[in-house]
């Protein structure tokens, strides 16, 4: 499996997907992170600019993991069949570890795809006792 994480500036997630141009992708096997690389995209590929009817080179991820998006987006990523995933949580390893241990804490995504208010509308589901820095 391969999962996304939005990191603009490669250190924390992303809150707003849609100009996002780095990614951390991961190489999972069962529950287990084999690998982690970055990806970097040009300004035409990140999901504002691009069309949603060409390859994008997402297409392989599994999920994708964010701190915010749209559901417009929402909706792109899995009619391509990528799981869209937001998270409060700012770590991208914390996010993946918390995702593949099923208990990372996650939100709806925001109904109109440009709306930046990010901190008060997250719909926490879940808590399974993970230990999220």
């Amino acid at each position: 499996m391969k999962i996304a994480v939005a990191s603009q500036n490669r250190i924390n997630v992303t809150g707003h997907l849609g100009h996002c141009q780095r990614f951390w992708l991961y190489d999972v096997e069962t529950t287990t992170i084999q690998g982690k690389q970055l990806l970097q995209l040009t300004k035409d590929q990140s999901f504002h600019e691009s069309s949603p009817k060409d390859p994008h080179p997402l297409d392989t991820v599994q999920v994708l993991i964010s701190g915010g998006m749209g559901q417009g987006l929402a909706r792109r990523l899995d009619s391509k069949g990528i799981l869209p995933i937001i998270t409060p949580e700012t770590d991208p390893d914390t996010a993946v570890t918390a995702y593949l241990a099923g208990c990372l804490v996650v939100s709806t995504p925001e109904e109109h795809a440009h709306s930046h208010a990010h901190e008060s509308d997250h719909d926490h589901e879940g808590d399974c006792g993970c230990n999220q820095a």
